[in-house]
């Protein structure tokens, strides 16, 4: 009992305050405000942290799959919240393809920025590790290698210079987002009376954890590891995307081929004033 108390009032703290207006009308310039002076914190940062190592578990056990834990935990939270509501799988399906979407986007980005990056880069190889020629002030004379892609060249053990997005801040900036978009129906849903179990409480609870995780990692990324502008443009490309999506086709309505925004066609009061 004591515990689901504790559940219930943390729930109903954050269902809140992600449902509030100014934090979804003011989420997005929060977080472009993290990317924009997030790399100032660099000359703070001790290079000697955890966090400033690539091999850290939370890069390794989070980042290289993000898309995954939100998908796992945003789309339960998605479907419970749904099903519980209008007892529907197709209603459920529809909402969850909002993910199938984003996740595809995703995809298709990654394989785009791929192309773009091997079109526009070019492979160098150390003169010293040739020749055994001495470095000039510390820096090796730089030998170009044509005819060679990204992978073929960092996995040589040489230097891969191109036009470069950073997919990582573009995964995190599309996550906290989706996430922030997805669960903020959560607090509306608790207002009219919906019925509200342990299970869908912790599952939202896990989902704004979630939150605050990709917005920790995004900042460490920023502080420890700045890239102007690679980072800048992660962040704007997932800002666009979002934007696109959720405050574009989304808005258009459900249809056969527009999902609809979270919480459409879930939140119509009965006469007994809870969701039907």
């Amino acid at each position: 009992m004591f515990l689901n108390t504790i559940l219930v009032v943390l729930t109903d703290l954050a269902a809140r305050l992600m449902g509030s207006a100014n934090f979804r009308r003011h989420f997005h310039l929060l977080l472009s405000c993290l990317i924009m002076f997030g790399p100032a914190l660099s000359m703070w940062v001790s290079q000697h942290s955890i966090f400033a190592k690539r091999t850290n578990f939370l890069y390794r056990a989070f980042l290289r799959s993000g898309w995954g834990w939100t998908c796992i935990f945003v789309g339960s939270f998605v479907f419970l919240l749904s099903f519980s509501v209008r007892r529907s799988l197709v209603l459920s399906l529809r909402h969850l393809s909002r993910l199938v979407v984003a996740g595809v986007l995703w995809v298709g980005f990654r394989k785009l920025l791929d192309v773009l990056e091997n079109a526009t880069g070019s492979c160098y190889e150390p003169l010293s590790a040739v020749d055994g020629q001495p470095t000039v002030d510390g820096q090796p004379f730089l030998l170009l290698r044509e005819g060679a892609s990204k992978q073929l060249c960092v996995g040589n053990g040489m230097l891969w210079r191109g036009y470069e997005v950073s997919e990582d801040i573009f995964l995190l900036c599309l996550c906290c987002l989706l996430v922030a978009e997805e669960t903020a129906v959560f607090g509306p849903y608790l207002t009219l009376g919906g019925p509200s179990g342990a299970p869908l409480r912790l599952l939202f609870l896990f989902c704004v954890t979630l939150l605050g995780l990709w917005m920790f990692l995004l900042l460490c990324l920023l502080a420890y590891f700045p890239a102007f502008p690679t980072q800048i443009l992660g962040g704007a490309l997932g800002c666009l995307s979002w934007r696109g999506l959720y405050q574009g086709w989304y808005r258009l309505g459900p249809s056969w081929y527009c999902p609809g925004r979270p919480g459409v066609g879930l939140f119509t009061k009965k006469e007994g004033g809870k969701p039907e």
